[in-house]
């Protein structure tokens, strides 16, 4: 968890971590089939998806920050379904206290994140793979372009595809910033305390595509897999025909070549 992170519950008892962990691998629960530990999803290419995402017309009314104290630099930019932005990677190791997410390995770690389970139980950002999105404010509301808890999200470093969900929520002025699994699928270092990267992550969000169970990620894989294509290949990447209003007072901008 990003420090000043937002969280929706007190922060609980420490638990103990072992000094030494085993080395870390993506927990057979949260794979898809035949899909092979600490590896990105299949199907959709890395490099198809991100020259749909070279220009940017932006859909926020200003930039957010990679970190706290730095500038705001990054838009939230939109296509046809699905709104992107470029960012770097924090780890975000919020919601159910395990060996690899706990007060001991992450300072800032919280008890729960945004979202919960569709069985009321907390998720767990060691094995689910989910995003975090600023809190709404006059730069962008997530909520007025389709985008909520649950969402799913196709995340995008150095040739790897990773769909997630939308899990967390963070500061209002901040972004870039997934769970631990998240990382660890993308080839990222996956510490809390010291991991991420500082650049070079592209993270989509297809609007309208909420699933029904956030910890559900084969679902979030084959709704990712199905959008994500249908972007690419030139249409509507949404689970919705019509697209949501635009947030009053926006106004559209011209679109921004990413070098």
């Amino acid at each position: 968890m990003r420090a000043q992170s937002l969280t929706l519950v007190a922060a609980s008892a420490a638990l103990l971590a072992p000094t030494t962990l085993p080395t870390p691998t993506v927990p057979y629960a949260y794979r898809t089939r035949g899909e092979p530990a600490a590896h990105g999803d299949g199907g959709v290419q890395a490099a198809d998806l991100l020259a749909r995402v070279r220009d940017c017309t932006p859909v926020s009314r200003g930039r957010y920050r990679l970190d706290a104290g730095q500038p705001a630099t990054v838009p939230v930019c939109g296509l046809p379904g699905a709104v992107f932005w470029k960012a770097d990677m924090d780890i975000d190791c919020d919601g159910r206290p395990t060996v690899r997410c706990n007060r001991r390995t992450d300072p800032q770690f919280s008890p729960a994140a945004a979202y919960e389970q569709s069985n009321g139980r907390r998720l767990d950002a060691a094995r689910l793979p989910y995003i975090v999105l600023p809190a709404p404010s006059r730069i962008w509301d997530h909520r007025a372009h389709g985008v909520d808890g649950g969402s799913v999200a196709a995340v995008v470093y150095r040739g790897r595809v990773q769909y997630a969900v939308v899990g967390d929520i963070g500061p209002r002025e901040v972004i870039g910033e997934a769970s631990y699994a998240t990382a660890l699928r993308l080839g990222i270092p996956a510490d809390p305390h010291g991991g991420g990267v500082r650049s070079g992550v592209t993270y989509i969000v297809f609007r309208h595509s909420r699933i029904s169970a956030i910890e559900d990620h084969a679902d979030a894989v084959a709704t990712g897999e199905r959008l994500a294509r249908r972007l690419v290949n030139g249409g509507t990447a949404t689970a919705q025909a019509d697209e949501p209003p635009r947030p009053p007072g926006a106004v559209p901008a011209a679109p921004h070549t990413f070098r």
